[in-house]
């Protein structure tokens, strides 16, 4: 059994150094992709807008994560699950500072009511990713408990 676990632990790690140097390699190029694009861009009298660009990494991003998510085998999906959670946290620090945007920065009122919005819509979304997370994560592992009679 302990054999196992430490095959799926290397299993995991070893995938998780491939996801970080494709991910390192994937900004490489994005980065020189940008430089390049914006070089021709100006040159040729013309200037990309930053939300275009961001946008287009975003629906690329979102493509390449479904096809990492669909791929991972059912082992490794409670670590998956686990990571997923990790980054919802992240997501929820920054909602509750886009919430309190008003009270930073209440000299500039521009755009305030759309970041305290969409920094509360993100902090409900995220808030229930985690605590789904959490549930998902305890069912799992209640399967694997010896049942008492």
């Amino acid at each position: 059994m302990a054999g196992t676990s430490d095959a799926l632990l290397n299993q995991a790690e070893y995938t998780a150094d491939l996801a970080r140097q494709a991910a390192e390699a994937a900004e490489a190029h994005a980065e020189a992709m940008a430089a390049g694009v914006s070089g021709v861009a100006h040159a040729a009298g013309m200037e990309i807008d930053p939300f275009v660009f961001r946008f287009a990494i975003f629906v690329l991003a979102c493509f390449v994560g479904y096809y990492v998510v669909w791929s991972v085998t059912p082992a490794l999906h409670t670590p998956l699950m686990s990571v997923t959670n990790a980054i919802s946290s992240v997501i929820v620090v920054g909602a509750i500072l886009a919430v309190g945007v008003e009270a930073v920065d209440a000299v500039a009122a521009d755009g305030t009511g759309w970041a305290t919005a969409f920094g509360f819509f993100a902090l409900v979304l995220a808030s229930v990713n985690i605590f789904g997370g959490f549930l998902v994560t305890q069912r799992m592992l209640a399967m694997y408990k010896k049942k008492t009679k």
